[in-house]
């Protein structure tokens, strides 16, 4: 029977009709605290989510975009000039693109057999037992012979190793770092597409008389040349915190970010790129830190092929672009209204939780809230209160006498 009245109960129970009740308390410190949160619920909504988030626009964040680089100058080392076909990598310029800041080069390689560098795990010996024919480390330069020999000029012995002799690390010269690429500049073009929207823009003004002269001579400046994107290679560093000297002795990669935020509720023409930038590789305490690659110039000699190696060190920079454009739409307008105003419920719910919680210590507000209409409401007792209960519903209560707590 306890089961078959529970479904009863509930069956009945399930098509009951629940409404809420008004109950107007009057308390000081719950009326306080009831106009703060909905102060601060408004706030946040009007200045947070409208005004500073622009809830009510449609976006779009991932735009179409192109970069396209080219760096100018021209250094003296010694007697030889430098220009951009010397140091610069990639020449067809693209997001990415480095220059050479200091070399160290291995002259007059050839393939042969020559003795192993010493720092090579397992390449000093003293017989030809220490080297094994045919082992190859991977550390190393290259298959070993099976013999010892000595190393070069020097008094001690490493494994003999076929390669291209002789070994970079006994024969590399080292070059000056070439000081004047602080003045070098990069030109970065960049041009962005919402298609949402069918807008497109470019870093450089449109329109603009003399273009190229004027590009010729200007520098970027955040206010005064805005839409010049031409970068000196020591302002870049300088904006990446990093000095210029210590970037000649390893190398590093730096990341220049173009950041357009377009807001196409006003004039396109407003809508500028800004740039920060910012270093991307890891230097502390690491052997591998910095930037460097090699790469080899081959030319023959007497019928034998010879080449220069050249373990060059430079500033990568690469150009990484981010985009984002909104427009005023009504359905987001719509939605983000409605969800405002259903959160100043929950300024009802706090107050509810606290009055039920802290105040109502003799359940008097909780009968009066949680009224059943099925039951006949209680008389109120003659005892003295602080607070006045008028309450509006099926049930009229007039507690104005007040409830003792």
């Amino acid at each position: 029977m306890g089961l078959l009245e529970f479904i009863k109960d509930y069956f009945i129970g399930f098509w009951d009709y629940e409404t809420p009740k008004v109950m107007v308390v009057k308390n000081k410190t719950l009326g306080v605290i009831y106009r703060g949160v909905q102060f601060l619920v408004v706030t946040y909504f009007i200045w947070y989510v409208f005004m500073s988030q622009k809830a009510y626009q449609d976006s779009e964040t991932r735009p179409e975009s192109s970069v396209y680089t080219k760096m100018t100058g021209i250094a003296l080392q010694g007697d030889r000039i430098l220009d951009m076909v010397e140091y610069v990598q990639p020449p067809e310029g693209g997001d990415v693109i480095s220059t050479i800041l200091r070399r160290e080069v291995t002259y007059n390689q050839r393939q042969g057999i020559c003795a192993e560098h010493f720092t090579v795990s397992n390449a000093n010996c003293t017989t030809d037992s220490d080297c094994i024919a045919g082992e190859v480390d991977f550390d190393g330069s290259g298959p070993r012979t099976g013999r010892c020999v000595p190393y070069y000029n020097l008094t001690f012995k490493t494994c003999e190793i076929q390669t291209w002799c002789p070994v970079e690390g006994y024969a590399a010269v080292r070059e000056p770092a070439l000081d004047e690429a602080i003045n070098f500049t990069v030109f970065i073009k960049n041009a962005i597409h919402f298609p949402k929207f069918k807008v497109l823009r470019g870093n450089i003004k449109p329109h603009k008389r003399n273009i190229k002269k004027y590009l010729n001579k200007c520098h970027y400046h955040e206010e005064k040349a805005p839409y010049c994107p031409v970068f000196r290679l020591g302002y870049i560093a300088e904006q990446a915190r990093e000095k210029f000297s210590e970037l000649c002795k390893t190398g590093g990669v730096i990341g220049v970010f173009i950041n357009w935020k377009c807001d196409l509720d006003v004039d396109p023409s407003q809508c500028a790129p800004t740039y920060s930038f910012r270093r991307l590789d890891l230097r502390k305490n690491l052997i591998s830190s910095g930037y460097n690659y090699r790469f080899a110039k081959y030319y023959s000699k007497d019928g034998e092929e010879f080449r220069t190696l050249v373990k060059a060190f430079g500033i990568r920079l690469d150009v990484i672009v981010h985009g984002h454009a909104g427009k005023f739409s009504l359905i987001p307008t719509i939605i983000n209204t409605v969800t405002a105003m259903t959160s100043v419920g929950i300024c009802s719910i706090i107050c509810d939780w606290i009055m039920l919680t802290f105040i109502d210590k003799n359940e008097v507000f909780s009968d009066r809230k949680f009224d059943d209409g099925t039951r006949t409401p209680k008389p109120a007792q003659d005892q003295c209160t602080e607070f006045t209960i008028m309450s509006y519903g099926s049930n009229h209560s007039d507690l104005s006498e007040g409830v003792a707590l």
